[in-house]
C-alpha cells in the first residue's frame, strides 16, 4: 500500500473535512469513528486533533477513550498482572461500551453518552456526568483492538506502528503486552481493513493512505 507523508495538523484537517459528509450506515443521527491503535501509537492524540478541527468547522463531536471503560482490577487482573489472554480478551468492558456509548447513538436513541465509567488509577467508578451529543455530532472513539468487537463504526482509522517502533515506544514494563498486538494484526488485520491507515513509526513524520 502506498503511503504519503503528511503533517499531523494537515491530517487532522483532512479527516475533519471527510467527516463533515459522513452519514451513519444505520440511518441514525450520529456518525461513529474509530481511532484504533496501541497505546504507544497515541490514537487519542489524533482523535483530539480531529475533534478540534471539527469544532472550527461548526460540527460537534465527543472523544471517548476505551481506557475509561477498563473493567475493575479484580476482574482485569484475576489471572495475574501480566496475563496476555486476559489483556487481549477481557480488560475492556465492551458490554458497557455498547450500553453507555453505542446504544444511545442508535436510531431513535437520545444521544446521552457516558464519556467514561471506570478510573483505573483509583479502581473506582468515575461518576462522570452523561454528555448529550446533539444530532449530527460525531463520536470519536480511540483505543486498542477496536476493530475486533463488531462495533458499528462508520469510519475507521488505524494508527500503525511497525514491530520495532512499537517495542521502542512502549514502556519496558508493558513489553509483555506486545504479543497481543501481534495477534491482533494476524487475526483482525487492522492495517488492511481500516478505512484510513496512518503510519506513525516516526512520530514527527506520519504517513497515510488518504
Amino acid at each position: 500500500m502506498r503511503l504519503e507523508a503528511i503533517t499531523w495538523e494537515r491530517l487532522g484537517d483532512l479527516l475533519a473535512e471527510r467527516l463533515l459528509d459522513l452519514e451513519p450506515a444505520d440511518g441514525g443521527a450520529w456518525p461513529r469513528v474509530a481511532f484504533d491503535g496501541a497505546p504507544a501509537a497515541r490514537p487519542g492524540d489524533l482523535a483530539e486533533r480531529v475533534s478540534e478541527a471539527l469544532c472550527l468547522r461548526g460540527r460537534p463531536s465527543l472523544v471517548v477513550g476505551t481506557e475509561g471503560f477498563l473493567r475493575p482490577a479484580s476482574l482485569r487482573l484475576e489471572y495475574g498482572r501480566q496475563d496476555l489472554e486476559a489483556y487481549y480478551q477481557g480488560w475492556y468492558d465492551t458490554a458497557a461500551l455498547w450500553r453507555e456509548v453505542f446504544g444511545p447513538l442508535e436510531p431513535g436513541g437520545d444521544g446521552r453518552v457516558l464519556p467514561d465509567l471506570w478510573d483505573p488509577a483509583t479502581d473506582r467508578a468515575t461518576r462522570s456526568a452523561y454528555v448529550h451529543l446533539p444530532p449530527g455530532g460525531v463520536l470519536l472513539m480511540h483505543g486498542p483492538f477496536l476493530l475486533r468487537h463488531w462495533f458499528p463504526f462508520d469510519l475507521s482509522v488505524h494508527v500503525l506502528l511497525g514491530p520495532g517502533a512499537l517495542r521502542r515506544r512502549t514502556p519496558e514494563a508493558e513489553h509483555w503486552t506486545l504479543p497481543a498486538f501481534e495477534r491482533y494484526q494476524e487475526e483482525t488485520d487492522p492495517s488492511g481493513t481500516a478505512d484510513v491507515l496512518v503510519r506513525a513509526d516516526d512520530p514527527r513524520h506520519p504517513a497515510w493512505n488518504g
